[in-house]
């Protein structure tokens, strides 16, 4: 069971725009997570062929390579979204109103610098791997069984596309907190202590509502 949300929602435009970028983020995190799933069983299949039968799973470094290029990006808007990624928050922490907006305003801004030049070269680093003339539309593939690598190249720049779009919204969040000086923004993942945290997270893993 997941940890609930702490994203406020309401019936305005950036709330009703932010659930419908949600079921987005939320299926290719379910993606990322049957990839992952996937992986487990390549890699206990490959185990017991080379153990019963020594004959190990063809490409299974290839295949892994692959894998792990596509669940390790897939999630990255949603949890972006549930303010799950890594933060120091030991000066943000201790913010309120629209000061914390302010600085959460400029670090989102940041980021979404940082993310449209990832999108920018993790394109064109995909284009140059694609080829509608070339066989398997791939101009380089792995090198044991030959596997096209652009599958798993296209998978980083719209991962990162659908990233900058929740950094997006998040701009427009935190930008309409400051106008406003609302106490709890919609749209964004809102502040908690490491208290409320691990009361979320105990509540998950009993089942609790």
């Amino acid at each position: 069971m997941s940890t609930p949300s702490n994203v406020r929602e309401d019936t305005t435009r950036l709330s009703r725009i932010d659930r419908a970028v949600l079921r987005v983020e939320a299926a290719l995190n379910l993606g990322s997570g049957v990839v992952i799933f996937a992986l487990v069983l390549l890699a206990i299949a490959n185990v017991l062929l080379r153990k019963l039968a020594n004959m190990p799973v063809p490409g299974y470094i290839d295949w892994t390579e692959q894998f792990m290029a596509v669940f390790a990006f897939l999630g990255l808007a949603y949890v972006q979204r549930e303010g799950g990624h890594i933060r120091m928050d030991l000066l943000v922490g201790s913010l309120k109103g629209r000061i914390l907006w302010l600085f959460e305003f400029v670090s989102v801004l940041f980021m979404l610098v940082v993310v449209a030049a990832l999108v920018y070269g993790t394109w064109f680093h995909f284009a140059r791997s694609f080829d509608w003339n070339a066989p398997n539309f791939s101009t380089d593939s792995s090198i044991d069984i030959a596997l096209p690598l652009w599958p798993s190249k296209l998978a980083v720049p719209v991962a990162f596309a659908l990233l900058f779009l929740r950094l997006l919204l998040q701009l427009w969040a935190y930008g309409r907190a400051l106008r406003t000086g609302a106490a709890e923004p919609v749209a964004v993942p809102l502040p908690e202590d490491p208290a409320e945290q691990a009361s979320k997270e105990a509540h998950a893993v009993e089942g609790a509502d």
